[in-house]
């Protein structure tokens, strides 16, 4: 892997956490989430246009992902208001490729190889160790990410279609502008404009260009390097934001936890790499 490439995706890692910890150590989660999708959904509209190229082919994947993403997005401000970032974010990313790599196998037929095998394994071990051998359990924290996970594998699947028919960044505006336009609604109904306008603080937006600033680094680093090593470097994002947990959240990060993040790491790594 070129040294460009490695930190590109670095990079896309590091904004990848740093969006997640923002959004997490806001006062009102909700309001903070509408603001945030809000505000990338219309700055990134303009980047979009430039490269727009969408068939009509794309629309059914883009209504399913965007259903997928709204979900999502509901679930994940639900997630930080209740759960530890350092519960939910190792679990959430460490179990989506799993869940991925588990469909394949049951409905299209694709053989797991011993790499994956051992990748699953790891992954599993990581989410036992976040979630805590000793400590009383949050279910409802370890039910919530778990559930965010299977929207990102669902996305994810549908997602590998849609692009086929369509540019990355239209594509990417597509899916994601309409649920966060539309969370924004639905927060708006519920708490009234003064709740989000009071979350439109320098966080929001600095958080709002990392979510896409993201994507935007992980499509450079994939013209300089294969789509397996860029997905195994992006995964540094949970040790990342697991680390950063403590000082910025005031979580707490025992040994145990910071292991369970290194063996998810390192399962999703085994995962792309196999």
């Amino acid at each position: 892997m070129p040294a460009s490439a490695l930190l590109l995706a670095l990079a896309a890692a590091s904004l990848h956490a740093l969006w997640n910890l923002l959004l997490a150590r806001a006062r009102d989660t909700d309001a903070a989430t509408a603001a945030m999708f809000g505000i990338a959904a219309v700055a990134y509209a303009p980047v979009a246009a430039v490269a727009w190229n969408v068939h009509r082919a794309a629309i059914p994947f883009v209504v399913a992902s965007a259903l997928l993403e709204l979900v999502y997005v509901v679930l994940l401000a639900a997630a930080y208001r209740r759960a530890d970032l350092s519960l939910v974010y190792p679990v959430a990313r460490g179990a989506a490729p799993v869940l991925v790599l588990a469909a394949g196998a049951a409905f299209v037929g694709a053989g797991v190889s011993a790499g994956e095998a051992a990748g699953v394994v790891l992954v599993a071990v990581g989410i036992v160790l976040v979630r805590g051998l000793r400590r009383v359990p949050d279910p409802v924290g370890l039910a919530l990410a778990l559930t965010i996970a299977c929207c990102i594998a669902a996305y994810t699947l549908v997602d590998s279609r849609g692009i086929r028919h369509a540019a990355p960044l239209a594509y990417l505006e597509l899916v994601l502008a309409p649920p966060a336009l539309l969370y924004v609604a639905g927060v708006i109904a519920l708490k009234g404009k003064a709740a989000v306008g009071r979350e439109l603080g320098l966080a929001t937006v600095v958080g709002a260009l990392a979510a896409f600033g993201a994507y935007g680094l992980a499509l450079a680093a994939l013209r300089l390097a294969s789509a397996a090593s860029v997905a195994a470097v992006r995964e540094t994002s949970v040790l990342i934001a697991v680390v950063l947990a403590a000082p910025v959240l005031r979580e707490r990060v025992g040994p145990e936890r910071l292991a369970g993040a290194a063996f998810v790491v390192g399962g999703v790594a085994l995962l792309s790499l196999a």
